[in-house]
């Protein structure tokens, strides 16, 4: 294993905590920035350029049939290939958080259309699910398994904001366990069955997944409600006969406590796991190997990188799979130096370039995804954030502007209201007001009352004003109601002013009186 330091040479700031990456036939590209992107990428992706230890982003072409696709954070990733016998390599793409802190439930399917040696065009498209749709959620897994010729994906796990009657101004980020049920989606129908297995008992998030073949492996993972890391390991394995799929789960010894861990491919039949937390506050230095024989799975510990210092003292790590047996990580960069980058990066390499790809193998982590702004579990925070703008980018490419009809219609979704009297927000009409916006408008909760949205443009917020309510708990209302909250708070008592009586106006032993111009003076000074 050989560690070396990446140096990023343009658009660092996009490379936040929960990004993915997506491995094309050896041409890596990042998904998933933590702030909305400029217009000319909409799309979030970027080519993951890494000559000679050096860094470049340049944003991603997609072709124009392909639909609006959110750079999302903390989603669910992994590839497809439409049977054994495929060669059309795909991405699937599950759940995650768009920049203004909201949960998907979409599935993307993204697939290259043209590819050159300067530019790789991609179409992504859309799959509507129906039957038990899995809700909107983050730290999840989504899995490929091949039974009798046929193919079907498999979701598990992640967290979940706690049911729209329960949340509240001051705990609306707040979140849950999922169930633990496990969805079989059939991509060519769009179908979706929820299972209930007996031997899952509790949600699980950030877990490690691998799918091979009909069976997928679950391994460690974090338990919001126990706040726990079991040492769990369980086998998923599903049948595809011609009628309905059987799906059956054995719990396994020899797994390990590990959360946020990020699992890469060596060789066909062996793996690396790298990162991750085993206690709240503790980093996981340990790596492993998991090794498949004879569908046995074996896992042991195996001879750790040499980690720098600043790895090693850091409080915090994140990053994701690169493919071919490379682990891109990233740390917080010192705060005490006068000039320091906001994180410093680093390639990991536990094997050879040169592996050979697997048809029947496919792989899935769930990325490190610790953000720094909470005291929470690092995997666990919860921050509402509209930073990380993109930079301006480098190059003269012409980049394809994102298909606005192709955008979910919110006209019927309950998101375009009238929020005040004075509301001139149109669905028709509207263009992003500030620079967190990209397809909605930026919105504030009002506590009056029951409480209700409106738009921080109409209530004319600077934007600076709009972060700092979205961050904070602290109540919000609107310019309606602002004058009926004051008005309902009870007045701080002021005591009456004392005023000195005339007669301490005469000095005394002096003999003399005031005259009436300067007692009319005092007065008026001391009133």
């Amino acid at each position: 294993m050989s560690l070396q330091m990446v140096t990023v040479s343009n658009n660092i700031a996009l490379i936040q905590p929960g990004f993915s990456l997506m491995n094309f036939d050896g041409q890596v590209f990042f998904f998933g920035q933590k702030g909305w992107p400029k217009r000319s990428c909409p799309t979030g992706v970027f080519h993951f350029d890494v000559k000679h230890n050096n860094l470049k982003l340049k944003p991603a072409v997609f072709s124009k049939d392909s639909c609006y696709l959110p750079p999302l954070r903390y989603p669910a990733t992994c590839t497809f290939k439409g049977g054994l016998e495929s060669e059309r390599q795909q991405y699937i793409i599950h759940g995650g958080k768009t920049p203004n802190n909201e949960l998907s439930d979409k599935m993307y399917v993204m697939s290259v259309v043209c590819k050159n040696n300067k530019k790789v065009t991609f179409r992504c498209t859309e799959k509507d699910l129906v039957g038990d749709v899995p809700e909107a959620r983050y730290g999840h897994s989504i899995d490929v398994v091949y039974s009798r010729g046929k193919s079907m994906g498999v979701v598990f796990g992640g967290r979940s904001y706690i049911p729209s009657a329960q949340r509240t101004t001051e705990k609306w980020n707040t979140v849950a366990d999922c169930l633990p049920h496990v969805f079989l989606v059939d991509f060519e129908f769009g179908c979706s069955t929820s299972y209930i297995l007996p031997e899952l008992q509790d949600g699980l998030s950030f877990h490690v997944s691998i799918a091979r073949n009909d069976t997928i492996y679950i391994l460690g993972g974090h338990s919001l409600a126990n706040n726990i890391r079991p040492a769990n390991l369980y086998r998923i394995r599903v049948d595809l006969p011609l009628g309905s799929p059987a799906v059956n789960c054995t719990v396994l010894p020899g797994g390990i406590s590990v959360s946020s861990a990020i699992l890469t491919r060596t060789n066909n039949d062996e793996f690396v796991i790298v990162g991750g937390y085993q206690l709240e506050n503790q980093k996981r230095m340990v790596c492993n190997i998991i090794s498949f024989e004879d569908n046995k799975i074996e896992i042991r510990e195996m001879e750790t990188p040499d980690w720098t210092p600043d790895i090693k003292h850091s409080k915090l790590w994140f990053g994701s799979n690169m493919g071919n047996g490379t682990v891109f990580l990233g740390i917080p960069g010192d705060n005490k130096q006068a000039v320091s980058e906001t994180y410093y990066f680093y390639m990991l390499k536990c094997a050879e370039d040169d592996v050979n790809e697997d048809q029947k193998t496919f792989t899935n982590s769930q990325t490190s995804t610790e953000d720094p702004g909470d005291s929470t579990p690092f995997e666990d925070s919860e921050e509402f954030c509209f930073s990380a703008e993109a930079n301006s980018f480098n190059g003269d490419d012409e980049f394809d502007t994102y298909n606005e009809d192709d955008e979910e219609d919110e006209s019927v979704t309950g998101y375009w209201i009238t929020c005040c009297s004075t509301c001139d927000v149109d669905i028709n009409t509207w263009v992003p007001f500030y620079s967190t916006e990209l397809n909605k408008p930026a919105m504030i909760y009002c506590s009056h009352g029951d409480g209700h949205w409106v738009h921080a443009q109409c209530m004319d917020l600077a934007e600076r004003t709009l972060i700092q309510l979205s961050e904070g708990s602290n109540k919000y209302y609107c310019n309606e109601h602002v004058k009926i909250a004051r008005a309902l708070q009870t007045p701080k008592q002021v005591p009456p002013l004392k005023r000195p009586p005339l007669k301490s106006l005469h000095k005394k032993g002096s003999g003399k009186i005031l005259t009436p111009a300067k007692k009319s003076f005092l007065r008026r000074l001391f009133d």
